[in-house]
């Protein structure tokens, strides 16, 4: 199937003139090895070493144990590269001793268009043992220390974790406040732990939403409590997630900063549900999309809504809307009778389903996300609480934004992991904004999402399919603009050196070299493939 960020202030003039030298020119910028680009850096020539003892300091009280979980992931990924020896004989004037934490707010919910900002310095003036991480969030804290975590880097001669070009200075936030990645549990089951594997993989690229498309055609996996029989739908008994099992979910995304966008595809892509309820299909041989004349279809979709509303508690939910082929409405004799009835050719039957089901994710306070179609077909009638989900054409922003609606850019040609042929460099290169010149209509588009459809992935090979080509888009998403590399080729070390990173903390990225889930061609480094 299927807004750009305020300007960062400068760094601040007394700093500039206490760094070594600011970083300008493209060419010194790639060789950071950072990746996203922040934007705004500056180093030194100095080198520093990690104490053993390495601790979080902090006034931040800390209610939740956020910080406190995002120090102590960052330090285990610091430290998996290589044993770590002492560090004690490295060089005391040389030897960090901690970060200094400062959180300005001390409410630790997740919210959309939360403040993501940081600013990271290596060594602090005051406290020169010290790095200072300063944010608005803890969740910007969390994206600082991601930062962190790749200026580190193991010495093999001393055996200990070393910063290489200190004194850094990093001003940081992103460009776009919607930054997805889709996954997609109907077409193949993915157990819980793989699940967990792509949510920290996703911080380490600062992506901050995971788009769960739970159920489709083909299976429905999720525990609803209304209605226990939809489940009836899953591939097995074995697979299947219990209703705790997606707060479980929820819970840890959010303790990493990452919202979790819950789908379910109506009217179409919806065949599934009827395993346990056959009165949703049209009939017993036709059995998409979901029965629109019977009330009890919509009975249903509440029911999921208001069970979602408990444990889905991001701000937005997805309620499709792509690929409905309305014939079974017409050819089965009872609804063709209720269009006649009421007047409706199929076309209005649709855009009358999804609008009811817009209506009742509203009454349990949700805004919602509907694929493209939507807007194509009828566009004005949809709630201004909507956000477009752009997948198929192009020009489709331009004329989203240009209605008023917000908008995410996916378009398949570009952004969907499925498509194994697609090579990095058009990841890299997918301008959410492209041919939008007006500042109103560019803060509608919330950002993007790159999508990983399940039909030819399970956990087996789900992540050297997403990885490194969503990095790509991550950039893209994160970077100011200005700073995006013009011709993706430019940037190729630099992701090849995230991509190596991705590897040594257990992610199975695969090669730059070709498109997706490709395998080495030679025997080599990893940074040369």
């Amino acid at each position: 199937m299927r807004g750009v960020a305020p300007k960062i202030a400068g760094v601040a003039p007394l700093f500039m003139l206490f760094m070594a030298g600011a970083i300008s020119a493209f060419e010194d910028i790639e060789r950071l090895r950072i990746w996203p680009l922040p934007a705004e850096v500056s180093r030194g020539g100095r080198r520093m070493y990690l104490s053993d003892d390495f601790k979080l300091a902090s006034e931040y009280g800390d209610p939740s144990g956020i910080l406190k979980e995002g120090f102590d992931r960052m330090l285990g990924v610091v430290r998996l590269s290589h044993v770590v020896g002492n560090s004690s004989g490295s060089g005391g004037s040389a030897l960090l001793q901690g970060l200094h934490v400062i959180i300005s707010s001390s409410n630790d919910e997740l919210e959309y268009g939360g403040d993501e900002s940081y600013k990271l310095v290596v060594a602090s003036r005051e406290k020169p043992s010290y790095a200072q991480l300063e944010a608005k969030s803890v969740y910007g804290a969390l994206h600082g220390l991601q930062t962190f975590s790749q200026l580190c880097h193991f010495n093999m001669k001393k055996k200990v974790i070393e910063i290489l070009m200190t004194p850094w200075n990093i001003t940081d936030q992103p460009r776009f406040s919607y930054r997805g990645l889709m996954i997609d549990t109907s077409r193949h089951y993915l157990p819980l732990p793989a699940i967990k594997n792509v949510i920290d993989s996703m911080t380490y690229a600062k992506l901050n939403v995971l788009h769960w498309h739970i159920v489709d055609t083909q299976s429905f996996p999720l525990e609803i409590p209304s209605y226990p029989k939809l489940w009836n739908g899953a591939y097995s008994s074995a697979q299947r997630y219990t209703f705790e099992d997606a707060a479980d979910i929820v819970n840890y995304a959010r303790r990493r900063g990452i919202h979790v966008l819950a789908e379910i595809d109506v009217p179409g892509h919806a065949l599934s549900w009827g395993k346990g309820y056959p009165a949703l299909w049209p009939s017993k041989n036709c059995q998409e999309p979901l029965d629109v004349s019977n009330n009890f279809t919509f009975k249903v979709i509440d029911g999921i809504l208001s069970d979602f509303s408990k444990i889905f508690k991001f701000k937005f939910v997805h309620l499709g809307g792509d690929e409905v082929n309305t014939t079974c409405w017409s050819t089965t004799p009872r609804i063709a009778q209720w269009l006649k009835k009421h007047r409706m050719s199929e076309a209005k039957a649709y855009q009358y389903f999804v609008l009811q089901a817009q209506k009742i994710a509203l009454s349990h306070g949700y805004e919602i996300i509907n694929w493209e179609e939507t807007f194509n077909n009828f566009g004005s009638k949809l709630s201004p609480k909507t956000v477009v989900h752009n997948w198929l054409g192009t020009g489709v922003v331009e004329r989203v934004t240009a209605a008023g609606f917000r908008c995410i850019v996916s378009n398949q040609d570009k952004w969907y992991l499925d498509h194994i042929d697609t090579p990095w460099q058009d990841f890299y290169a997918n301008e959410p904004l492209q041919n939008i010149k007006d500042k109103k209509q560019q803060s509608l588009v919330l950002g993007g999402e790159v999508c990983m459809w399940g039909e030819h992935i399970d956990a087996s090979d789900i992540q050297q399919t997403i990885w490194p080509r969503a990095a790509a888009a991550a950039e893209r998403l994160w970077t100011p603009y200005a700073k995006l590399a013009k011709n993706p080729d430019k940037v190729t070390a630099r992701l090849a050196h995230f991509r190596c990173l991705l590897d040594q903390r257990g992610v199975a990225a695969a090669p730059l070299v070709g498109g997706g889930r490709v395998v080495p061609l030679d025997p080599g480094s990893c940074l040369a493939q």
